[in-house]
């Protein structure tokens, strides 16, 4: 089973990119961030000409989640206000389904925009609960794969100038402190356990030509139950979709689990 990962940027401005992303990597599970589209705009039936059923978690604008799957999707549930008390998030960032027997989560994580400020905070809370909700995933399922665009760089080696962006938005000591408690939860990096060595990133900004000089951030990922991690075969960020036309600044991250 071939299962990504991608925050699109906007799935109506990459509606051709996705198609063709479809079509030459041909995965089983594709977890969606940033569609930025209510349910109503999703092409839905583009892809289900494709072979793909679509769950979907949407919102005009911003945000926006989904999941699709050559299998039709089961037991679809959307947000974390039930599975988490005293929580109420109104934001489209998470979505999950059960495929083929597997728990998959699509997670958009908020950016935070700077050290301190209310969006920050926000960040920070939204991942204590994000936390909380995978963890009752967890009891429930022993496969589980979290994808998504988790707007953080876990540790040195996923950042192409660590002292440049020390204490700045996506590197700072709070959010990888959050990151690594995901990991404490039992999931496993696929990326990162496969290659401990290798520096390759998944995002690079649009501005200063940050992609021709690979300025880029390992912020997206496919965290797995170690069950599941078990079966992987490879994961590998695919940076073809990265340096095409218009592209999101995003690149697939892509796994491959004997299932």
């Amino acid at each position: 089973m071939k299962i990504a990962t991608w925050n699109v940027n906007s799935i109506r401005a990459r509606e051709a990119q996705l198609t063709s992303f479809l079509e030459k990597h041909n995965p089983d599970v594709v977890c969606l961030q940033e569609i930025k589209c209510e349910e109503s705009s999703f092409p839905r039936q583009i892809l289900l000409d494709l072979g793909y059923h679509s769950a979907v978690s949407g919102q005009k604008t911003y945000n926006g989640v989904a999941i699709l799957s050559r299998e039709k999707p089961e037991e679809v549930t959307i947000g974390m206000n039930k599975d988490v008390e005293n929580f109420d998030d109104p934001q489209a960032r998470v979505i999950a389904a059960t495929i083929s027997g597997i728990r998959v989560v699509s997670a958009y994580v908020p950016n935070g925009q700077e050290p301190g400020c209310e969006k920050f905070n926000y960040k920070l809370s939204w991942l204590k609960a994000f936390r909380e909700y995978l963890k009752q995933c967890l009891r429930k399922n022993d496969l589980v794969v979290a994808g998504g665009d988790y707007n953080i760089a876990p540790e040195d080696i996923d950042v192409h100038d660590p002292k440049k962006w020390q204490n700045k938005i996506l590197c700072t000591a709070e959010e990888r402190l959050q990151f690594a408690s995901l990991l404490e939860l039992g999931l496993v990096d696929t990326y990162r356990e496969l290659y401990p060595d290798n520096q390759q990133f998944s995002w690079w900004d649009y501005r200063a030509g940050n992609f021709q000089k690979n300025a880029g951030l390992r912020i997206d990922f496919l965290l797995a139950t170690p069950e599941l991690f078990s079966l992987c075969d490879d994961c590998s960020i695919s940076m073809t979709e990265r340096s095409g036309e218009k592209p999101s600044d995003h690149a697939p991250v892509i796994a491959e689990f004997a299932v």
